[in-house]
């Protein structure tokens, strides 16, 4: 069972998956509200204040790449989770919803177990980083992971969760060559796979947020930060 009630909203346009979905939900202790267009996604969030959102990806009228990427625009909003349920799994569609700012996806036909699994997964790890305080500081550059806020001189910036982490994690030990497999495991969870090109596209953001300076690519190894 969940200790802390999270909440989640679950946005799908087929009535019967959702209701599977949060029958489940309840039963484990969660929080659960549904949702049936991408288009409701936005003033559902803002009423609501989710903790996680299960968002299709396959929807009329507005799916849920579009829906994500109006979320994430939002940066008062990038402190919820978006897990993608897919019935395609093709890369491209996987590269995309983590180029919107997903956090994770899960592929239909639904498994369960699976689902919640993850989900506890992803709060759990949430929840750690939460309680963490730590502040990286150089002389020109400070990365707040409380804030997950970026300060330059006098310029703040706030990252997509995803795109933050990714930089932490490689600022945390400058000088030092992340492997992509290190990337994954790190940022995205040994029980998520993602390619090559996700990395890159999260990789290529921060370069132009950031600046191209702070990062190098070794090349068939991974990334390094050199602030």
């Amino acid at each position: 069972m969940v200790k802390t009630k999270s909440k989640i909203l679950i946005v799908d346009d087929e009535s019967d998956i959702r209701e599977l979905i949060a029958y489940n939900l309840v039963k484990e202790g969660y929080e659960v509200k549904e949702i049936g267009s991408g288009k409701l996604l936005l003033p559902a969030v803002i009423r609501w204040q989710p903790d996680l959102i299960i968002l299709d990806v396959m929807m009329p009228n507005m799916d849920g790449i579009t829906a994500c990427k109006l979320l994430r625009s939002y940066p008062e909003y990038d402190n919820i989770l978006v897990l993608f349920l897919t019935a395609r799994g093709e890369e491209h569609i996987e590269t995309e919803g983590f180029a919107a700012g997903a956090d994770d996806y899960v592929v239909k036909p639904i498994k369960i177990q699976v689902l919640l699994s993850r989900l506890q997964a992803m709060l759990k790890r949430v929840k750690k980083n939460n309680n963490e305080t730590a502040i990286i500081n150089f002389h020109h550059i400070i990365i707040d992971k409380q804030q997950y806020a970026v300060i330059i001189g006098d310029k703040t910036i706030t990252l997509p969760r995803k795109e933050f982490e990714l930089l932490y994690l490689l600022a945390s030990q400058k000088g030092k060559v992340f492997t992509r497999d290190e990337i994954m495991d790190k940022v995205w969870g040994n029980n998520v796979i993602v390619g090559d090109r996700t990395i890159d596209v999260h990789i290529r953001k921060l370069r132009e947020k950031i600046g191209d300076n702070y990062f190098n690519t070794i090349k068939g190894v991974g990334y390094q930060f050199k602030a």
